[in-house]
């Protein structure tokens, strides 16, 4: 029983304020979580107020259909409703890639996001990854012509170390792949990057000339959603239809489809979160350079800070009721921080300066 599934590891989330405030007995407003990119500043307000006044809605099912939010995302990208899914976070619309064509081979950077793995090997896929632990769109190219696998992930920008390759380079890497290949691209994070730097945007319209191209995207980051796990997959017309064939009915709940809905209709609200979420950053970085620590220049809302004793640093962190996440588990040290507001960010740097001083 459960053969298949022994060399599977579990994903690890980011620890919750609830079990340190358990194990540590901190109360939970002096706990500061910046772990999991979670956006500090929560969704536009109208979206919060929505959820409110339809929370005696929440024995409803929601519209199946999803017609108001799919709709608002084709007039947001301006593409078709057609070409829109929508799933309990962008992680589901992987599954259903990943299901629907049970590849045997699956081609991916040497560290990114881990659902990618754990998906493809719920279907017994040979796991392809680069040795570069960032995006070497040669090195993928050159693992391609040589193993031919159905499917291939590019998480732009990754998570979790924050990096992003150029949209130039991603649009002549689909150019060359053969069209039996599914090229799946994370955009999770696409919000950050693109105002960072605009040589980084790739716009889901473009995505639509190719016939074996998906794009995800997400509410959980830059629109604050993450507790309502929503998410949405973008590609042409058969791509779609095919996804929907493993999509369970009702996949998203009333109120994470309402909050979604409201939460495009604020974007200024998304991009104050966006610009603070770089202003603060400059401050891990100018951490970084003052104490001799490298880094990952991040595209994200969050920040790798390579730092020895990681282990070590994240556990007495915790004791101190600050939650980071610790890369040991991928093989190197370092702390992913997740941007949180400037107190948060000033107490974190503050306590950890005593730490490694």
């Amino acid at each position: 029983m459960f053969e298949k599934l022994k060399d599977l590891k579990t994903y690890e989330a980011g620890k919750p304020i609830e079990l340190v405030v358990r194990e540590f007995g901190i109360k939970p407003e002096e706990i500061i979580k910046l772990a999991s990119n979670e956006n500090p500043y929560g969704p536009p307000p109208k979206a919060i107020e929505k959820v409110k006044n339809i929370a005696n809605q929440m024995h409803r099912y929601p519209d199946d259909s999803f017609f108001e939010l799919k709709d608002a995302l084709s007039v947001k990208f301006d593409i078709k409703n057609s070409n829109v899914i929508i799933g309990a976070g962008s992680d589901q619309i992987l599954e259903f890639a990943v299901h629907a064509i049970a590849p045997k081979k699956v081609l991916m950077a040497g560290i990114t996001f881990a659902m990618y793995e754990i998906y493809s090997k719920q279907v017994g896929a040979e796991i392809l990854k680069t040795k570069s632990i960032t995006h070497n769109l040669n090195e993928f190219y050159e693992i391609y012509k040589q193993q031919k696998p159905e499917i291939i992930f590019l998480c732009v920008p990754n998570n979790p170390l924050g990096e992003c390759v150029d949209s130039k380079e991603v649009f002549e890497f689909i150019e060359k792949i053969d069209q039996n290949t599914l090229i799946v691209v994370d955009g999770a994070y696409q919000e950050f990057a693109s105002y960072k730097d605009k040589n980084k945007e790739i716009k889901p319209k473009d995505i639509l000339k190719y016939p074996n191209v998906l794009y995800t995207g997400t509410f959980s980051k830059a629109y604050g959603l993450g507790g309502m796990r929503i998410g949405y997959g973008i590609a042409n017309e058969f791509i779609i239809q095919n996804l929907h064939k493993l999509r369970p009915p009702f996949n998203i709940t009333t109120l994470s489809l309402a909050a979604a809905i409201e939460a495009l209709k604020d974007e200024e609200f998304v991009k104050m979160g966006i610009v603070k979420n770089f202003e603060e950053m400059e401050k891990y970085k100018n951490f970084a350079k003052e104490n001799g620590l490298d880094y990952i220049d991040s595209y994200t809302n969050f920040i790798v800070l390579y730092i020895k004793n990681s282990t070590k640093i994240a556990e007495n962190l915790l004791k101190k009721g600050i939650i980071v996440r610790n890369m040991a588990s991928y093989g190197f040290e370092a702390l992913r921080i997740t941007i949180g507001k400037p107190e948060e960010n000033d107490k974190l740097l503050n306590t950890l300066k005593g730490m490694i001083s």
